[in-house]
């Protein structure tokens, strides 16, 4: 099965896959909740899945297949190469995870590697995943930096949260030197870039 949100993209990426003798596209879909529907009925072995899709994302359709008992394997295909978004995926139930730059041939290789059983990793990106480490952003400062990104005011901030104005600026102000970051849109772009939000 193939998620992806770009018809054209995913056309490409059918017919491409389709020219393999061994691999057969059973389903596509062009956004998060289609793709849980067609996982569902079709039962894939592998399931494609972009990244940055209409509904919920790529990392949160693994999520809710791997909860949901899934029987198939996931590779997660995106252009964002950031070490957090490979961890996520990952931790969601990802086999795979490349990057949509990779030649065809590479993703139909991932794809038979991943139903037999192994998982395979874009090797720049994992090796950038283990030098970058872990957030050092508690849940909660990750909450309130999430809410910041959107450039929402601390009284917004705090309503939508249920904390006080108070908390929310001294989270604000730890994540912001925790990342080394000018102002809270710098540290917002700063996690953001690394796959922390």
């Amino acid at each position: 099965m193939i998620a992806e949100d770009q018809t054209m993209v995913r056309q490409a990426l059918v017919a491409l896959l389709g020219l393999e003798p061994d691999i057969e596209v059973v389903a596509e879909a062009a956004g998060g909740d289609e793709a849980l529907a067609m996982a569902r009925k079709h039962q894939p072995d592998v399931a494609v899945l972009d990244i940055e899709m209409p509904g919920p994302g790529g990392i949160e359709v693994a999520r809710l297949l791997t909860a949901a008992g899934f029987p198939g394997k996931i590779v997660i295909v995106t252009t964002f190469g950031r070490p957090g978004y490979l961890r996520a995926a990952m931790a969601a139930g990802a086999s795979g995870f490349l990057l949509k730059d990779a030649p065809a041939a590479e993703l139909a290789a991932a794809i038979r590697q991943v139903a037999a059983g192994a998982r395979v990793v874009d090797p720049a990106l994992a090796a950038a995943a283990l030098a970058e480490g872990e957030s050092p952003l508690s849940q909660r400062e990750t909450d309130v930096l999430a809410e910041a990104a959107g450039h929402e005011t601390i009284a917004v901030i705090a309503a939508r949260l249920h904390l006080s104005p108070g908390t929310v600026r001294n989270h604000l102000s730890a994540t912001i030197q925790k990342l080394g970051a000018r102002n809270r849109a710098d540290a917002a772009q700063i996690a953001q870039e690394k796959g922390w939000l």
